[in-house]
């Protein structure tokens, strides 16, 4: 007899769930997908509150292995106690979670999950096959990331999902060989039983090569690459990780400027993560002479069957040769590489031109599709997309017209700007971005330099001015003027048969006075000219009290003065 409940969830999708005496079977609504579990399978069953109401776990016997459905009913649960009872002698427990919301509490490991606890309940599970990477920071804290789903929804209907885990776990631990005075942290501990525990079912196997303490330069270090037949392992001294194949869209293989290295550039979607920072180049680094010898940990008959004759068995020359190969042939895609049809001044064809991006130096490497900045940052353009290229800062005479500036606008998105690169490249770059089809301009920047040229100018002669205008000129208050004022000023002075060093100070001839006062007038607001007149002080930056009251009445006349202070 079989017992069937509808409406029940395994992982994402919903099918139906049959009980009968040969075993558990469950099969999707729509679609062939089926999950079948033998009667001589089962080991244990538990039952659980969860967020679609309730959960029947599952345990498999020989295997840490387990399979969750969800969705069942309250009354549900007599039902399957009685038939799990009666078809494979297994009870059906209880599983009680805390409610508690504490953020702290313990760890344990249970076959392939990682089970948080809080007053020895459990609060969440992690299944540790989803685990892609455990990092390290600092001494207390691990950092867990998790494997993006293949399946690619739209935004719309794409559900949340738990992309990063950080844990806070401080003290110290005994290791394992027993020594008593030999410690580490205990978040050290964690972090390398994660790491041990989430390749179960995964990298158990042994990996067709290894190859050890290559430089990667992004993310920087030197790592042992594992090469497993469906993703290859990054293991370095601080962190690790997971490269399933199907997310590696590109290879590079680009020489280096210096012309002793050689850089092979993975490209990855979606790309790895370390804390907030993500990496979608791998960018491994090899001198050009380094010999490297290798054997593959694979039969004949899958040499020719799966891999159809692309790898060899054995493998003895270049290492960066060596290493491309391996790659193309598990990951399945071609190798890109520098166009010849592009040959910078004075290099080989396909050598790369330096250059900078904002404040970032590297290389930029013209291919048959794409533009490739090589650097710590690595920036990949699809000549495809490029709507128009722009060459700016060609000629003038200062330093900066050794150089242009090459401006790619994009069919959509922001423009990006290399800099620096060298004039003698310009023809090469307009060339062979034209016969691929891609338009390209001409900016000359002369103009543009000379409008500068003219701001210095202007400035300078505004501090001139501002100069000028600092130094106390021999005439009343509210009188400014030019260098030719002063000089007129002078001369009148030295004209007056009463002038001397107290004349000179007093003022200047009174027929100045008119036009100094309409040129200030001109240039800003002064006091009215009775006010000026009045004020007969010495010619200071600040304004001095008046001496006499009498001086209203000068016109202008060196005797008249000369009598009016005597009176």
């Amino acid at each position: 007899m079989t017992t069937e409940f509808v409406d029940i969830w395994h992982t994402e999708e919903h099918g139906r769930l049959r009980i009968g005496a040969t075993g558990i079977s469950w099969k999707v609504l729509e679609g062939d997908k089926r999950v079948n579990v033998p009667a001589s399978e089962l080991k244990w069953a538990e039952w659980t509150r969860v967020a679609r109401n309730y959960q029947l776990r599952i345990g498999l016997k020989d295997t840490w292995k387990r399979e969750s459905f969800e969705g069942f009913r309250r009354e549900d649960q007599d039902t399957l106690t009685s038939l799990l009872k009666q078809n494979f002698d297994i009870n059906l427990e209880v599983r009680e979670l805390s409610w508690r919301g504490w953020n702290w509490g313990s760890t344990d490991f249970r076959g392939q999950d990682l089970v948080f606890l809080i007053g020895n309940k459990p609060a969440f599970d992690i299944p540790l096959p989803t685990v892609a990477n455990s990092n390290i920071a600092g001494k207390t804290e691990v950092s867990l990331e998790f494997i993006q789903p293949d399946v690619k929804r739209s935004a719309k209907n794409a559900p949340d999902e738990l992309m990063e885990l950080r844990m806070y776990i401080p003290g110290t631990q005994q290791k394992d060989d027993g020594d008593e005075g030999d410690e580490q942290s205990a978040a050290q501990v964690f972090h390398e039983t994660i790491k041990e525990k989430a390749d179960i079912g995964q990298v158990t196997g042994e990996s067709i090569v290894v190859f050890h303490e290559v430089l990667v330069t992004t993310p920087r270090g030197r790592y042992d690459i594992h090469m497993f037949p469906n993703f290859l392992r990054l293991h370095g001294k601080t962190y690790d990780y997971k490269v399933p194949y199907n997310t590696i869209s590109r290879l590079f293989l680009l020489p280096r400027a210096d012309e002793q290295n050689i850089s092979l550039v993975v490209n990855l979607d979606p790309p790895i993560r370390q804390g907030q920072t993500r990496y979608p180049f791998l960018v491994l680094v090899f001198n050009r002479d380094e010999q490297m010898a290798a054997e593959l940990n694979i039969d004949e008959e899958t040499l020719q069957t799966k891999y159809e004759g692309r790898l060899d068995k054995s493998h003895d020359g270049l290492a960066y040769q060596i290493i491309a190969n391996v790659y193309r042939s598990l990951v399945g895609k071609n190798i890109a590489r520098p166009s010849s049809a592009f040959a910078p001044q004075s290099h080989d064809p396909g050598h790369p031109i330096k250059c900078n991006l904002k404040a970032v130096q590297g290389e930029l490497y013209f291919l048959e599709k794409s533009i490739f900045f090589l650097s710590k940052q690595p920036y990949l353009i699809n000549i495809s997309d490029v709507y128009e290229i722009v060459l700016t800062r060609i000629g003038g005479g200062l330093a900066s017209g050794k150089t242009i500036d090459l401006r790619i606008e994009p069919k959509g998105g922001s423009e990006v700007t290399f800099s620096s690169i060298d004039k003698g490249e310009k023809d090469h770059i307009e060339d062979f971005l034209t016969s691929k089809g891609v338009r390209v301009k001409t900016e000359a920047a002369d103009e543009a330099m000379a409008v500068d040229l003219g701001s210095d100018d202007d400035e300078d002669m505004e501090s001139d001015r501002s100069v000028e205008e600092d130094v106390p000129k021999p005439r009343a208050p509210g009188g400014g003027g030019d260098d030719e004022d002063s000089s007129e000023a002078s001369t009148s002075d030295e004209g007056s048969p009463t002038s001397s060093s107290d004349d000179s100070e007093e003022g200047s001839d009174a027929s100045d006075s008119p036009v100094k006062k309409k040129k200030k007038r001109d240039n800003s607001a002064s006091p009215s000219p009775k006010k000026s007149k009045s004020d007969g002080t010495k010619p200071k930056p600040k304004p001095k009290p008046k001496v006499s009251a009498d001086k209203d009445d000068s016109d202008g006349e060196g005797p008249a003065k000369k009598k009016k202070r005597v009176d």
